[in-house]
């Protein structure tokens, strides 16, 4: 027997915030894969780390979000904690190793195909690894095609966001790259439940009416990755550069004739700016002194 299932139990309402926490969680970590990018050393390693737990925390609160609106009327659904977890668990790594890629390498061709590729891999995974999460009276089936379009929509959207989030153009640039991220996210999400059948183990009467919802046993789970994303957002919106696009007290110039990399190499290492300087001074004929 066929389940009924309906994603939407709560209207637009789901889908509405699923977005908006996918958002979050790109706008974040994109923005520390920004600021990644201009420094060295252990703050590029804490900065890449912060951006991927970012990210995999806003795709894994996006996709559960999305999930307290679906329902199977038949069969009541509850979710195993362990497999659950691990889903998160599987974001932030997987996602960790494609910007780490991006962030390290900058954005090549090479390094965004793969880290792009990875980190939309790791969208896929949470999203299928969270269903399999799921307990209920019967069993879930997958339509292979239309499993392989939200795979490929992940991994497209995912290259997109990476490539902006790697051109270190400020804030509003950051911002459409984070929406990127979220239509990723949503997208791959929406994509995957469509090719969902679920086909129940005996004839069942309608989820009892005291059974909890979908939402009374979601939201707990969620707790922990929320703060999370709101301490990480005081760490992005208490960093001047988050906002201004710059360094604060040590602004990145971009000098005619040099490109922005070369000029943040030089904030970096002012002691190399401090050479060429004197280099230039050492050569200076007597007619322009």
């Amino acid at each position: 027997m066929q389940g009924t299932v309906d994603g939407f139990s709560y209207g637009l309402v789901t889908p509405v915030v699923a977005y908006l926490m996918a958002c979050l969680g790109g706008a974040l970590g994109l923005r520390c894969t920004t600021r990644s990018m201009l420094v060295d050393g252990r703050w590029r390693l804490g900065w890449l780390a912060l951006g991927s737990a970012a990210i995999g925390s806003g795709i894994w609160t996006m996709h559960f979000v999305a999930m307290m609106g679906f329902k199977v009327v038949e069969t009541p659904i509850h979710y195993d904690a362990l497999t659950t977890f691990a889903s998160l668990a599987v974001a932030i790594v997987m996602v960790g190793i494609g910007i780490f890629m991006v962030g390290s390498k900058g954005a090549t061709g090479a390094a965004l195909f793969t880290g792009g590729t990875i980190t939309g891999l790791g969208i896929a995974s949470m999203h299928y690894l969270g269903m399999a999460g799921m307990r209920l009276n019967g069993k879930l089936e997958y339509n292979t095609v239309t499993v392989a379009a939200s795979v490929v929509i992940a991994v497209v959207a995912a290259i997109a966001a990476l490539w902006a989030a790697a051109q270190v153009r400020g804030f509003l640039w950051s911002v459409g790259a984070s929406l990127v991220m979220g239509v990723a996210v949503s997208g791959m999400h929406y994509t995957g439940m469509a090719a969902l059948k679920v086909h129940l183990h005996s004839a069942a009467s309608a989820a009892p009416a005291g059974d909890s919802s979908s939402a009374e046993l979601l939201a707990p789970l969620m707790i922990g990755p929320l703060i999370f994303l709101l301490l990480a957002g005081v760490v992005v919106m208490f960093d001047p550069f988050m906002i201004m696009g710059r360094f604060h007290g040590n602004p990145v110039e971009r000098r005619p004739g040099i490109p922005a990399q070369a000029a943040a190499h030089d904030c970096r290492h002012p002691e190399s700016r401090a050479g060429h300087e004197h280099g230039e001074r050492r050569f200076r004929t007597p007619q322009n002194r």
